[in-house]
């Protein structure tokens, strides 16, 4: 099974190509420039894989709401092409997207049949792409994921780690609630579906998939200095206290029974990829 991953750096193409082995290429900028119309196209055409993977981004959740047109072409027009140039080469195609297409005024957890509303500009973009994704090509895999971390890149883990040996405080948001998903478990869950997908498997469409439990982002941190053996005091703030370019939804608690169902991938406990991930810095 060939896999194309487009993303090389970010926290879970680097996940893929530990947990892969075999036969997967990871395509950065410098192979597939993905603001360049055709890029992503010419790459699928001359790899001729058996699944493509979209791990890559425009992440920046704040710088979005000034880059807008960086933000669509890397959310939404890129990945609409590589879903109509898998399609043609009848490539099983898995794109993974972001809670962040929600509003957050939800108590139950969303399900995927749930009305988008985004707050921002980073969400739109995102949710353009789904609707792009499944428009070129409606047998693919889009999994919406909420904060991501890792040994890798930047990510409220490493932050935390950084601020929290530097400091004897900090104030951190906690009425923002949702579930930190480990990139490590991303990267599993896609080759796990890739590999049933490729030996026939049903399922297609959106899916959610993210961490429990669920934790507002000051518990979040206080996790993190709690296994890191950090005294850090932690001050819970609210959202208003902090503002940002970026409106955040405030509470985006995904339904993952349908991805268990179909794929046998239940919810990942992040606190154990955490205690990991912190023992594997430590170490560095």
């Amino acid at each position: 099974m060939r896999i194309l991953v487009f993303g090389h750096n970010g926290q879970v193409a680097r996940c893929l190509q530990e947990e892969a082995g075999g036969d997967l290429i990871a395509l950065g900028r410098d192979a597939a420039d993905l603001m360049q119309d055709g890029a992503a196209q010419s790459a699928i055409t001359a790899h001729e894989p058996d699944v493509v993977i979209n791990a890559a981004a425009y992440t920046a959740v704040d710088k979005a709401e000034e880059e807008t047109g960086a933000a669509a072409q890397l959310n939404a027009t890129a990945p609409g092409e590589m879903a109509h140039a898998a399609k043609a080469i009848g490539a099983q195609f898995l794109h993974l997207s972001t809670d962040y297409v929600f509003d957050g005024k939800s108590e139950p957890p969303y399900a995927e049949a749930d009305t988008a509303n985004p707050l921002n500009v980073y969400g739109r973009t995102k949710h353009t792409g789904e609707q792009a994704v499944l428009s070129a090509c409606p047998q693919a895999i889009i999994i919406r994921t909420s904060w991501v971390f890792s040994e890798f890149g930047d990510n409220f883990v490493k932050t935390m780690l950084r601020l929290g040996a530097e400091r004897d405080s900090l104030q951190v948001v906690a009425d923002q609630t949702g579930g930190p998903t480990p990139a490590r478990d991303i990267a599993k869950m896609l080759l796990a579906i890739a590999a049933k997908k490729h030996r026939g498997a049903p399922g297609d469409g959106l899916y959610h998939y993210q961490g429990a439990p669920t934790i507002n982002w000051a518990d979040f941190a206080g996790k993190i200095f709690d296994y890191a053996g950090l005294s850090t005091a932690i001050t819970p703030i609210a959202t208003t206290q902090y503002p940002t370019p970026a409106i955040r939804p405030l509470k985006t608690h995904l339904n993952c029974g349908k991805i268990e169902r179909d794929f046998g991938v239940p919810m990942p406990d992040w606190r154990v990829r955490l205690r990991q991930i912190i023992d594997t810095l430590s170490q560095k």
